[in-house]
């Protein structure tokens, strides 16, 4: 197994650290949830105690637009919010550099920040946060702009220290420095690691959740993930598409995409496919949109014949996780691993409530949840286990939903690029 490197073996005495953070929390102008922000404070505590002078930057929504390459800056993607809440919470004094952005291209000029790193050197402020990184010409680019921005952004520090698990691509920001900086992991990129060496690596038998909207971003992580769980439980559209495959059924909303998707799974599922455990009750709505008396139902898969059309499928009835051989799954697992919602939530919420509650009810087992929905549902849900988990070293709430599932396509946290960009520039 590998190794990386903290920034707690580096010389940071008066030197300028560059520090990637995974604050993707913002929403519209407010913060949704701190509780990424949080997760990142011991690190940046850490570099001040090693005196330090932090750069933080991180990635707001997605402004850039992938085909045309425009970006969109919006003051609802603005980092703003954190400074503020950083600032609250730690009563420290931060800067925002003033970069202005030309046009649709986003921000070219760097200037502003040399201006900053100035004014941190000297004292008359804690901490730069840099805006969006997703304003930068570069950031997201495949082309020579993003190892532009990069060497420029390397050129205002003396470190990097990378503690954004979550932003898992390989970007300017997250991979592009590091070719030109002594890089370093931060202690939450450790930390996130370490547990998710728990699923690699499990006490068993383990139980893994996903569930998903659309099966292309699933299948990879899928595939992977059911020959090493030892019971695999499918929710969303990804397990729709998994019931009207196996079952000869149709359900509305479920494209053709999916479907082959699903078919491929199966296929490639093989000897494993006895692994994935059938949640035997299914709501269907006869809307998207609303839900109302009469207008959505509960069925049983095994009534289901060949050929039969329902319409939308929003959730997994929560009388599936009485069912005994559920029960039984639930019960004896050792390591559960979730990055799931089961039900369509803003209006069916009582499957996943029953799935965190029986997960709750099995003690001794390593629980171990990723992505933003499954963490903000469980906590809106079930706001008084939640506040009891949160301190229960039983469980574990990671910062990345998606940074989890490409490190288990990948088969190792080490095979995600930001990670490897660590390990060979140290």
């Amino acid at each position: 197994m590998s190794s990386l490197n903290t920034f707690l073996s580096a010389d940071l005495d008066g030197k300028v650290v560059l520090v990637r953070m995974d604050h993707n929390v913002v929403k519209k102008g407010r913060i949704k949830g701190p509780m990424r922000i949080d997760a990142t404070i011991p690190t940046l505590l850490h570099i001040y105690k090693k005196g330090g002078l932090p750069v933080l930057m991180t990635h707001v929504g997605r402004p850039f637009d992938k085909k045309t390459g425009e970006i969109t800056i919006d003051k609802g993607d603005s980092v703003a919010p954190i400074v503020d809440y950083l600032k609250e919470k730690l009563q420290l004094s931060g800067l925002i550099p003033d970069c202005q952005a030309i046009g649709t291209q986003g921000i070219i000029d760097l200037e502003p920040v040399t201006t900053a790193v100035a004014a941190l050197r000297a004292g008359k402020v804690d901490f730069i946060y840099l805006p969006n990184t997703r304003w930068f010409k570069g950031e997201e680019a495949k082309d020579d702009s993003a190892e532009i921005f990069a060497r420029k952004l390397a050129g205002y520090a003396d470190v990097f220290v990378n503690d954004a698990f979550g932003s898992w691509q390989a970007h300017a920001s997250t991979v592009g420095v590091t070719k030109f900086l002594p890089s370093y992991a931060g202690l939450l990129m450790v930390k996130e690691i370490e547990n998710l060496q728990k699923v690699f690596e499990p006490q068993r038998p383990l139980l893994s959740i996903v569930a998903g909207a659309k099966f292309d971003t699933k299948i990879g992580p899928l595939s992977s993930l059911i020959k090493i769980s030892d019971h695999l439980l499918l929710g969303g559209v990804i397990y729709n598409a998994y019931l009207a495959v196996k079952y000869g059924i149709s359900i509305k909303g479920v494209s053709p995409e999916d479907m082959e998707l699903a078919a491929r799974f199966i296929q490639e599922a093989g000897e494993y496919r006895d692994r994935i455990v059938e949640l035997p009750y299914v709501i269907e709505s006869d809307s998207f949109e609303s839900v109302s008396d009469g207008s959505w139902r509960r069925h049983r898969i095994s009534d289901l014949k060949p050929g039969t059309q329902l319409k939308y499928v929003l959730d997994v009835a929560p009388e599936s996780f009485q069912e005994e051989a559920v029960k039984a799954v639930f019960d004896g697992a050792a390591t559960i691993f979730v990055n799931a919602v089961m039900g369509y939530t803003t209006l069916f919420t009582a499957g996943t409530r029953a799935m965190y509650q029986l997960i709750d009810t099995n003690s001794s087992a390593a629980k171990l949840f990723g992505g933003g929905d499954t963490i903000q549902d469980f906590k809106d849900l079930l706001p008084g286990v939640f506040a009891k988990a949160v301190n229960d070293p039983g469980y574990y709430f990671f910062t990345g939903g998606g940074a989890i599932l490409d490190a288990i396509e990948q088969g190792s946290p080490y095979g995600m690029k930001p990670v490897q960009a660590l390990l060979t520039n140290t």
